[in-house]
């Protein structure tokens, strides 16, 4: 349910990324509404993670602007964009493994917490209030993501698919309007792959949030998505609602390897949801 009233969330107007010779990304334009769900698709190595790398700062584009709710992004830092209201996960988990799930939540709390070194050391009242507002809402972040009893255990003791949510939780609690998910079901069962897609639509739905997926799991990608954006050898070949991109012959000959009738939503036969595609490996 985008506001269409407003002006996009984000926008990447021409970005280009090159490594030495090779150009990961070009020219790349997309437009994301506000609290929409929109997802980017493509083949391995087509640079759906190097233009997220861009969007949060870990790449500085060589050409092109990134503009996040009106103010230009990409020269900042990725503390600065997270700051800003841009969080997001990764294709493989990056979560403090020795560390309790309560306290991977709280870690992410940390470009929002105000009280400074000597208040923390002084044990002064506005760091203790501090400190028991972050731990609330983490215990509530915790019962969002249907998981209010792990909150003391050991992070990588968790279930890969919960380890997923903690993932997407500590993102949340640095408070972002914008939330990047890279693959949040990769290695998920059908049953998890499920769940995360209810999930996603709570993300909008109940925080208000905008999301920008990266999923090769098509099943869940037209179910969730309002918009989908294609790349292929780092150029947007296609944009359009989910109906648009499955009956897309381009999007089917460069990504899907598929009859436009397997792609369906519900049909009885559905290419395997695997990364696996005729570019190989990213």
């Amino acid at each position: 349910m985008s506001d269409d009233n407003r002006e996009p969330i984000l926008r990447i107007r021409g970005v280009t990324r090159r490594f030495g010779g090779l150009t990961a990304i070009r020219n790349v334009t997309i437009d994301v509404p506000h609290r929409s769900i929109f997802s980017v698709i493509g083949p391995n190595g087509a640079g759906k993670t190097t233009l997220f790398n861009c969007i949060t700062g870990f790449y500085r584009p060589n050409e092109g602007e990134i503009i996040f709710e009106g103010r230009p992004i990409h020269g900042l830092r990725p503390d600065q964009i997270t700051k800003g209201g841009i969080a997001r996960t990764y294709q493989n988990i990056h979560l403090f493994g020795g560390m309790t799930a309560l306290e991977n939540i709280l870690v992410g709390m940390h470009s929002r917490l105000e009280s400074g070194p000597v208040n923390a050391i002084l044990r002064l009242p506005d760091n203790r209030a501090e400190e028991d507002a972050a731990l609330a809402r983490a215990y509530e972040l915790l019962r969002f993501i249907d998981l209010p009893d792990v909150g003391d255990m050991i992070a990588s003791n968790l279930p890969y698919g919960s380890q997923r949510r903690l993932e997407i939780a500590r993102a949340l609690a640095s408070s972002p309007s914008l939330l990047l998910l890279d693959e949040p079901t990769a290695g998920m069962n059908l049953q998890e792959t499920d769940d995360i897609m209810h999930f996603i639509r709570r993300l909008r739905d109940e925080r208000g949030l905008t999301v920008l997926l990266i999923e090769h799991h098509m099943e869940l990608v037209m179910n969730v998505s309002e918009h989908i954006a294609v790349l292929d050898f780092g150029q947007k070949i296609a944009e359009g609602t989910p109906e648009e991109i499955q009956n897309n012959p381009r999007v089917i000959e460069a990504y899907l390897g598929a009859p436009a009738d397997q792609l369906h939503v519900g049909a009885a036969q559905k290419p395997a949801a695997t990364g696996e595609t005729a570019h190989g490996a990213a």
